[in-house]
């Protein structure tokens, strides 16, 4: 199936310095929400407590729902709507854990239905994490992107520049900076800031072009992610994590596809100007990457609307990293590639053509 005509020819490279702009605005947005909220707002698998979701039968305020549990002591934080509207449905959020859950439910159950009589309310789940577990968590998510990361450098590198044993040191290096900074009892998240610069400069300096251009296009992809959640202040918890995980798996797999059209024009077309060979390469991988995106986009979609609360939030970040996944391997990891070589002031072309 094929909707864009083969020989099209959008002139996408000559656009990148606009799209170089606007991705690093909406970053900066981002990192100033991410800095200004002091971090993403942790869900509770992450920051620990208790959360409770109630069912009412008729229409209730979220201050009533407060107000009437405040003898139990848990701390609330926060009580907001859950699913449609007409459900009454909501999601209470406390600082505090106790392992009593099933009395735990009895009593919010008693003390809501002795406050509000005519509305019957059902507690339909109670959830806690104990801040030690929450920690835990947190830091084998951020181990889990971290080793994301790993893996795709090794594989890009080996996959598409043939340098399987320098990229296998890189990682080996990787691995040992991180360690030696975690004997200085560095955070997580200082540790993954660390393991990306690293990772660039690396990348770099072994001239592992390909890499780099994968890397910052799925540090693109992420922090924006991140930063649509932070401004929309939606919470952080591990099917997000997993969203991210399936965000970074998509992003590449699109970006491995153009790269992989680039090195076979790089190879049929080595007379011509870098930027023209990428540009055609994007055109030609455009209608694939425009299937891919829209048919994932319409699953996603569908789980957006119709497939409630529990996913919603799931689904929502899908919905972003599959826009912003396939922006970037048309407008970042691309045009990173022309970057390298304006930087190494080596043009594919005349290099080859001198070897020649």
């Amino acid at each position: 199936m094929q909707f864009i005509k083969p020989d099209i020819n959008i002139n996408f490279i000559g656009k990148r310095r606009i799209a170089f702009l606007g991705s690093l605005a909406v970053i900066a947005i981002s990192i100033v929400s991410l800095v200004a909220k002091g971090g993403p707002t942790y869900g509770i698998d992450f920051a620990g407590g208790t959360v409770v979701q109630v069912k009412f039968t008729n229409g209730i305020q979220p201050e009533g729902i407060k107000n009437a549990l405040r003898s139990l002591d848990l701390g609330i934080t926060s009580v907001q709507g859950f699913g449609e509207r007409k459900e009454h449905e909501f999601l209470i959020r406390a600082a505090k854990s106790t392992e009593a859950l099933e009395s735990l439910a009895s009593e919010i159950k008693r003390l809501l239905e002795a406050t509000y009589p005519q509305n019957k309310a059902e507690v339909r789940r109670v959830e806690m994490v104990g801040p030690k577990v929450g920690k835990d968590l947190r830091e084998k998510a951020l181990l889990a992107m971290f080793s994301a990361l790993l893996f795709i450098v090794v594989y890009i590198s080996g996959r598409f520049e043939l340098k399987w044993m320098v990229s296998i040191v890189m990682a080996s290096c990787l691995i040992a900076t991180l360690f030696v900074f975690a004997k200085f009892g560095m955070s997580i998240p200082i540790l993954i800031i660390i393991a990306v610069l690293v990772t660039l400069a690396l990348s770099f300096y072994l001239k592992l072009k390909f890499a780099m251009g994968a890397i910052v296009a799925l540090i693109h992809d992420v922090l924006i992610t991140v930063g649509v959640f932070s401004l929309t202040n939606k919470e952080f918890t591990l099917p997000i994590i997993a969203a991210l995980l399936t965000i970074i798996g998509y992003s590449l797999n699109d970006t491995i596809i153009v790269f992989d059209r680039i090195r076979e024009n790089s190879r049929k077309y080595h007379r011509q100007a870098y930027e023209l060979i990428i540009n055609r390469s994007i055109n030609e991988t455009l209608s694939r990457t425009l299937l891919t995106s829209l048919t994932t986009l319409v699953v996603v979609i569908a789980l957006f609307v119709l497939g409630g609360g529990i996913i919603h939030d799931f689904a929502f970040a899908l919905i972003v990293g599959v826009i912003i996944g396939t922006y970037s391997s048309i407008y970042v990891a691309s045009p990173v590639l022309i970057i390298w070589e304006q930087t190494m002031k080596k043009p594919i072309g005349k290099t080859r053509k001198r070897r020649r």
